[in-house]
């Protein structure tokens, strides 16, 4: 098959849904040539079905990034899929929670804001680690943030664990780069998915990008986010690492 990821392995974290931007990256790496690997925790079933809807079905494996047993297991679980030993090419890193009390900046505990950062942003270290030893020629690492340069309505804790998901991506980018691994983010727009039902006032937050987004945003469309996601997965950015590249209709660029 033919296309910019033509012989590629990828692992796609976070598929949940097909409104997901981890399902339409996924989608679109398969259209674009790769094999793909979901990962799922909690709701494993609903993972599966999820699977069958993509162009071709892709094995499911279960993986809980906050359990270490599961991280130390899961090299061996992707080498017994391909069975030929094969490693892997790329990681999309889709993975965040944050408990209800984590958006209230004020009266969050730390066990709220502890488990918002270990599962949001300390994950995206573990899960490249546990991915390594299949990465063996180098590779692709792509995570998903949410601009945190700014103080978004409503995001609070949420956005401080999305900042240190952006410095972790540059430290990666940092002591992987010698084993010609790249780390980038990819800073989407706000879309209607399962995770955006748990965040409290989502619509007042993503109704900035009805007035402010210079090129348009369709908060129901994740497909060009998994378009970007695909691409910084490909050769075409052979020396692109520690990048955001923002996919968000042009709000993180606009003034007052």
């Amino acid at each position: 098959m033919s296309g910019i990821l033509a012989g590629k392995r990828i692992l796609v974290t976070g598929v949940l849904t097909e409104s997901s931007i981890a399902f339409q990256a996924a989608k679109v790496a398969q259209n674009e040539g790769a094999e793909v690997i979901l990962t799922g925790f909690g709701r494993l079933s609903l993972v599966e079905r999820i699977a069958k809807r993509l162009p071709k079905p892709a094995p499911v494996i279960e993986l809980d990034v906050t359990n270490q047993e599961h991280l130390d297991g899961l090299a061996d679980k992707v080498r017994e899929l391909q069975g030929d030993g094969a490693g892997l090419d790329g990681i999309v890193h889709s993975i965040a929670f944050g408990p209800q009390g984590a958006f209230n900046f004020l009266e969050a505990s730390w066990e709220d804001v502890s488990t918002a950062v270990h599962v949001s942003a300390y994950s995206l270290k573990s899960l490249t680690m546990a991915c390594l030893p299949l990465m063996e020629h180098g590779g692709s690492v792509v995570g998903l943030t949410f601009d945190a340069q700014f103080a978004w309505p409503k995001y609070d804790w949420m956005g401080v664990a999305k900042a240190a998901l952006e410095s972790t991506n540059r430290y990666l980018a940092r002591d992987l780069g010698a084993k010609n691994v790249r780390c980038n983010l990819v800073s989407a727009g706000p879309i209607k998915s399962m995770a955006a039902k748990s965040i409290p006032g989502f619509e007042e937050l993503a109704d900035v990008w009805n007035h402010r987004a210079p090129i348009g945003w369709d908060l129901t469309d994740p497909e060009p986010a998994g378009r970007g996601v695909v691409g910084l997965l490909s050769d075409f950015f052979p020396r692109t690492t520690g990048e955001i590249v923002h996919v968000d209709g042009g709000v993180h660029m606009m003034g007052a």
